[in-house]
């Protein structure tokens, strides 16, 4: 059985967008095929609005142990160099290369600091 919330990444639409159109909070491999394979015109519609310029979903992955989500970017969050768990020491995440500063982004998906490495 697939969860909604998977589904909607599956689907590369927003989680809000398939609880008001009607996808089931579990649904199997076989409905999603079927919605995937014969979108309903909604879906239809959403995929040819796409213009690709911004993700719906993005895999936030620790740099440190691994663990990684699936989360909505925020407009917001800048080009992270990397990303840690909020749990994690800072200096477990790799040095910056010479040259460039280091600021934190605190907030990013469930967990995660965003860590963003730039020139001064």
């Amino acid at each position: 059985m697939v969860s909604r919330r998977e589904a909607a990444i599956r689907l590369d639409i927003p989680f809000e967008m398939a609880t008001r159109n009607g996808i089931p909070s579990r649904l199997s491999e076989a409905e999603l095929a079927e919605i995937d394979g014969n979108p309903p015109a909604w879906l239809a519609q959403s995929r040819a609005n796409r213009t690709g310029k911004k993700p719906v979903w993005v895999e936030l992955t620790c740099v440190v142990c691994g663990f990684s989500e699936q989360a909505r970017p925020k407009k917001w969050w800048p080009e992270f160099t990397y990303l840690s768990c909020d749990d994690h020491d800072m200096h477990e995440v790799p040095e910056p290369a010479a040259g460039l500063s280091r600021s934190e982004v605190y907030g990013v998906g469930s967990r995660f600091i965003g860590i963003v490495d730039e020139r001064p």
